[in-house]
């Protein structure tokens, strides 16, 4: 039996203790939320700091927490792990703990990451997130992206971005979507899974890396043996899980997938760049047919200071655009983009100007994430 306590209070607050609970309480405060959005994502824990809450975007420090010891970080994360993995970390100084913990109180959800670095023991909890926004209030700058999304039934449609720049929220909401109004079977491999969904008009499977399947290829393999209409790949990582995701899409799959790159145009290149350099006029020719969109989003801050807003580039995939993937001619798809808004296209850019002028992002800010800062700037 585990003397391990969520509820002990043994952190101090103000010379007040508070237990791991008390501190995860910041993000069920409804007055930290804008538009029932939380400000706050991420919890940090390390040895000899204070703890520090992700708000808005920026690691900000508890005031007046007191300094972790790892002794303190053992007693308010150990009560929210098993005690395999606890011996896991007593007994292997290099062990890396991936986990979840389900606030069943608050309904929420959190991811935990558990390592060490030079100081000792280290911890990040993220939320992850308890509703699905619907798909017209993402924050698309042209209604006709989204409404084209919902619609696909077939080809690849890569959504990319920084690491918590909400590639999966897009990603969920048109899913979710989709769920409500088609009568399609839907395979999602995920890592881990973020955003729970229940079965309308579609059938859905959610699988996890680590407890449904070994690898994202693994996974796919087996859901391409299962009858699905759509497939979504929390992340292409490596070449066969490109090549596999490629093939689907190709064989009359809708498949929907993530990559950490920062604008449309890399992300082909990315792709391209996971396969041998004997490949690559192939894979560009497989990347061309079998695209349908390409998305690059980013987070910025308010221009109130409160929340975060995204920033979309987006590529439909035409007859023209597939010419350039195939001759490699990847500096031509941003004329393609900032020509293609009848067709629910537009550049970063053109999105930020369009914040910027409905007074939602200062100037600067859209500055500060645009790919080419020299068109933001010459605004008046």
């Amino acid at each position: 039996m585990s003397d391990y306590d969520p509820n002990k209070k043994v952190y101090n607050v103000q010379g007040e203790r508070r237990s791991i609970i008390d501190l995860l309480h910041s993000f069920a405060d409804p007055e930290l939320e804008v538009d029932g959005i939380p400000r706050i994502s991420d919890l940090h824990m390390k040895v000899g700091e204070p703890v520090r809450y992700r708000y808005d975007g920026d690691l900000e420090t508890l005031e007046d927490g007191e300094v972790l010891t790892e002794d303190l970080i053992r007693e308010l994360i150990f009560p929210l792990i098993s005690e395999t993995q606890r011996q896991n970390l007593l007994n292997d100084q290099a062990c890396d703990i991936d986990s979840g913990y389900e606030w069943t109180d608050e309904n929420i959800n959190f991811r935990l990451n558990i390592f060490r670095d030079r100081d000792g023991m280290a911890c990040v909890m993220r939320m992850l997130p308890k509703h699905i926004p619907e798909v017209d209030e993402i924050g698309f700058m042209n209604d006709k992206a989204w409404q084209d999304l919902v619609k696909l039934k077939q080809g690849l449609v890569l959504v990319t971005g920084v690491t918590g720049s909400g590639k999966s929220t897009t990603i969920a909401s048109i899913l979710d979507y989709i769920n409500k109004s088609r009568k399609n079977r839907i395979i999602t491999l995920e890592d881990p899974v973020e955003y729970v969904f229940r079965s309308e008009q579609a059938l859905i499977s959610q699988r996890e890396l680590g407890r449904h399947v070994k690898t994202f290829p693994s996974g796919l393999r087996s859901a391409l043996r299962e009858n699905p209409d759509i497939i979504y790949i929390g992340e292409i990582r490596d070449t066969e899980t490109a090549q596999l995701a490629l093939t689907a899409a190709e064989t009359g799959h809708l498949v929907l997938t993530t990559l950490h790159t920062k604008d449309v145009k890399g992300t082909f290149s990315r792709i391209v760049d996971m396969f041998p350099d004997s490949r690559s006029s192939e894979i560009a020719a497989q990347l061309s047919f079998s695209l349908a969109f390409a998305i690059s989003q980013k987070l910025l801050a308010r221009k109130t200071g409160h929340g975060r807003v995204p920033a979309f580039e987006v590529l439909r995939n035409n007859a023209g655009t597939a010419n350039l993937i195939r001759s490699a001619k990847l500096h031509q798809i941003y004329g393609k983009m900032e020509t293609g808004l009848n067709e629910g296209m537009n550049t970063l850019e053109q999105h930020l100007i369009h914040l910027v002028d409905e007074g939602t992002i200062t100037k600067e800010e859209a500055i500060a994430h645009a790919n080419d800062a020299a068109i933001v700037n010459r605004l008046d």
